[in-house]
């Protein structure tokens, strides 16, 4: 018996087949896409109060991703492991100090929480694009 082998056509890329990203590095961009998409639907839905049955899973999606999302960039030095494992911690961190302080403060909303937890993870990411922007700008040197 005689074993027919089928090459895969060559290319010019002088790449080998096993070097070629795989399909959970193609995947990667749609995933976090759904995601900012989901958290956003689950906040528009608390924010607005609007009945539906998707609101509560697609709003603590919200509270726990966007926190965890910013804390995430702005740990951008780990490895992914500790990464992930700190900004899951940071993000649970930061919505109970948020839900803490709105109790202490007799000021306890739904709106409020969500409110709250987005001013505060966009301050997070926003401090981290500074940071970048700052490391890529040009130093001037005055003479």
């Amino acid at each position: 018996m005689q074993t027919i082998r089928i090459k895969s056509p060559s290319s010019d890329t002088g790449r080998e087949p096993h070097d070629r990203p795989g399909r959970h590095e193609d995947a990667l961009p749609l995933l976090a896409g759904t995601a900012v998409a989901v958290g956003a639907v689950g906040a528009m839905l608390a924010l607005t109060d609007i009945d539906s049955p998707l609101r509560a899973p697609f709003t603590l999606f919200f509270l726990l991703a966007a926190p965890g999302g910013a804390i995430g960039a702005a740990l951008r030095g780990l490895d992914p492991w500790g990464r992930i494992i700190a900004s899951v911690s940071g993000s649970f961190a930061v919505n109970l100090l948020v839900a803490q302080a709105m109790l202490a403060l007799h000021m306890w909303s739904v709106r409020g929480g969500v409110a709250a937890i987005t001013v505060i993870g966009s301050l997070i990411y926003l401090l981290v694009l500074a940071r970048r922007l700052r490391r890529r700008a040009p130093t001037r040197r005055t003479s």
